[in-house]
């Protein structure tokens, strides 16, 4: 089987796509090409449907990474929702399917994955822990330093109205491992192995490895706040952040 041919990296943008059934598992479906961002990196799965040529929707509730069913392979794995797993047997390899994503849902988990980078230019802490929803995303900094919930809101407005715009490349793994600094997160650790590392930039504020779906300006994230914070414990700070 080939690997899945994952759009999502090259256009965050797309919400749909035409595809080809790769395999069917017993609980989900592989395909050969996909818009569907499997969970991973913090960042939750997106979720939407398979629309067949003869007109029927099937609800897919979740993607995630199926290195645990198809080791050694770059797939993605769509699992339907509940009630329909028993519809996926009806596939065969080969077969031809429409792919559509909830956009709704999608577009926040761009905006909020962008203001947690955002929020990581702002706060020049390692990160132990991550979350990326469509309602909130949560990092937990490593530090004992008292944070300000003004500050951080008055950073995140500034960088908002500044309108920097986000690019994607990739460095190789050797420069990666040059420049341990731009790594973060120390619960998610960049993927090596393959020679190049994906890169977020956003304009003159942030540079990061990742592999997880951005705006393609800091203006789209709109109106993005400090929901809550709290001690986790003496060295970690736990920061959430919600849209308007």
């Amino acid at each position: 089987m080939k690997q899945t041919d994952c759009l999502f990296l090259q256009d965050a943008y797309l919400s749909q796509c035409s595809a080809k059934i790769a395999d069917v598992l017993e609980d989900g479906l592989l395909l050969d090409r996909t818009v569907f961002y499997p969970r991973g990196g913090g960042q939750a799965g997106d979720s939407g449907w398979f629309i067949l040529p003869c007109g029927i929707r099937l609800k897919i509730a979740d993607a995630q990474k199926a290195m645990e069913a198809v080791p050694g392979m770059n797939a993605v794995l769509h699992l339907p929702a509940d009630g329909q797993a028993a519809i996926i047997q009806a596939f065969r390899p080969g077969d031809e399917i429409h792919v559509q994503i909830d956009w709704e849902r999608r577009y926040r988990h761009m905006r909020l994955h962008t203001a947690a980078h955002m929020l990581c230019a702002i706060l020049p802490y390692p990160v132990n822990g991550c979350s990326i929803t469509a309602d909130y995303a949560r990092l937990d900094f490593v530090t004992s330093e008292p944070l300000s919930r003004e500050r951080i809101d008055t950073a995140l407005v500034a960088i908002v109205e500044a309108a920097h715009s986000i690019s994607i490349d990739t460095m190789s793994d050797d420069a990666l491992l040059a420049n341990p600094e731009l790594v973060r997160t120390m619960s998610v650790h960049p993927p090596l192995g393959t020679g190049q590392v994906r890169l977020v930039s956003i304009k003159d504020t942030d540079l990061q490895p990742c592999g997880g779906t951005h705006v393609a300006n800091t203006r789209e994230v709109g109106v993005v706040y400090v929901s809550k914070m709290e001690n986790k414990s003496a060295r970690t700070r736990r920061v959430v952040l919600a849209l308007g």
